[in-house]
């Protein structure tokens, strides 16, 4: 416009623009000179649960030993309503990545950029679409599914077996054994038998074994007409237990000699209920002390008082740490999962002692494998381990 003077800035700012066009420029072509990934694959992740996709792609050829034009990758992924965002940083040489944030159903295209020393990317080609989905089954353990339906096939023989009124060895377990031993004790002195579960809930695997050998124990006295006292840890434990002894003396014929009052709740306390039972066992004097369940630090003092009043102590428990404790103080002690087996040694029900027949049985085969394996290992044949990684 006439009369109006045009600004120029000075020459130095000129200067400058000009300097960072041109640094800009040149820093553009040199990413440029990198070559971008190639052959950018994304898919399934095969036999997972349809929450992840993998990416795989070739390396750029700047990323190599003695360059140093790539230094790392990022992995971009959009979703279908959104932008590219970046996934997860890569260190260089890699060729393989595992998205794990996706969603089932859901279709992701994803970017590999490669990163030049100087900080600038290189887009790669975007992959197509893809969803991931979840797998019926594992290809990859079809040898452990093969292996449960044998195992299951042998349980299932076993039962079949022994309800066919077949005898079915199972060993001898001294503890089990001497649990009518220990009714009839007290029977012929008139006292009163002591079961204490320990300190487990109703959900505690040892819990329920403990119930079952309680179930089984309830049935004798009521045919002995022997009082049975159950002091519990657990309110709820406590109900359960009263409905198992109260169907074990209905079982017998003996209704009218089962006392509600015998199986109470003490404290949740673990020591005050170990002083508790402590208390009632110098009181009362059982003839026969059982200690079948879950026990931590309390298990020597209760086996120690059974054993002061001389009662006959019938212990168990899955607490590694304390089976020394029972095994010094308790005349008799299952150890491990004798435990477990007991309901099935006490009841001779042919289901249980099928399914723990048949459990023995699968043991044998593992213990077999392991002796095989090792063997073929000290003659330098290796493919039985090889197999086993395998199939893990």
């Amino acid at each position: 416009m006439k009369g109006q003077k045009i600004f120029c800035p000075p020459p130095v700012v000129q200067g400058l623009v000009i300097l960072v066009f041109v640094f800009g420029c040149c820093l553009n072509a040199f990413a440029q000179g990198v070559t971008p990934v190639e052959n950018v694959k994304a898919i399934d992740t095969p036999n997972d649960d349809g929450k992840s996709i993998t990416i795989s792609w070739e390396k750029s050829p700047d990323d190599s030993a003695g360059s140093e034009s790539v230094t790392g990758y990022k992995v971009l992924r959009q979703s279908p309503d959104g932008e590219f965002e970046e996934v997860a940083p890569i260190p260089a040489g890699t060729t393989l990545y595992v998205d794990e944030g996706t969603e089932r159903g859901v279709a992701y295209s994803y970017i590999v950029q490669a990163i030049t020393a100087a900080g600038l990317t290189v887009d790669s080609e975007a992959t197509l679409p893809v969803k991931a989905t979840g797998e019926w089954f594992h290809s990859g353990k079809i040898w452990i599914f093969l292996a449960v339906l044998l195992y299951s096939a042998v349980v299932v023989y076993c039962i079949y077996h022994a309800r066919s009124g077949k005898e079915l060895f199972i060993r001898r377990i001294p503890g089990l054994e001497a649990v009518d031993e220990a009714i009839g004790r007290a029977t012929e002195m008139g006292r009163s038998i002591m079961y204490i579960l320990g300190l487990g809930g109703v959900s505690n695997v040892a819990t329920i074994a403990s119930m079952n050998i309680l179930s089984q124990v309830a049935q004798k006295t009521a045919d002995y007409e022997t009082p049975l006292r159950v002091p519990c840890n657990d309110p709820i434990v406590m109900n359960v237990v009263r409905e198992m002894v109260k169907t074990a003396y209905l079982n017998e014929g003996r209704p009218d000699a089962y006392s509600e009052e015998n199986i109470f709740f003490l404290t949740e306390s673990q020591f005050a209920y170990a002083a508790g039972v402590d208390g009632m066992m110098v009181r009362e004097e059982p003839a026969a002390v059982f200690l079948q369940g879950t026990f931590y630090a309390e298990s020597l003092i209760l086996a120690e008082t059974g054993n002061s009043i001389g009662a006959i102590q019938i212990a168990g428990t899955d607490k590694e740490h304390q089976l020394p404790f029972f095994i010094a103080a308790c005349d008799y002690t299952l150890i491990g999962e004798e435990l477990f087996a007991a309901s099935a040694y006490l009841s001779r029900e042919p289901m249980l002692l099928g399914s723990l027949k048949g459990q023995d049985y699968g043991k044998v085969m593992i213990f077999g494998a392991i002796i095989i394996g090792v063997v073929l290992e000290l003659c330098g044949i290796s493919w039985m381990t090889v197999f086993f990684q395998q199939v893990r």
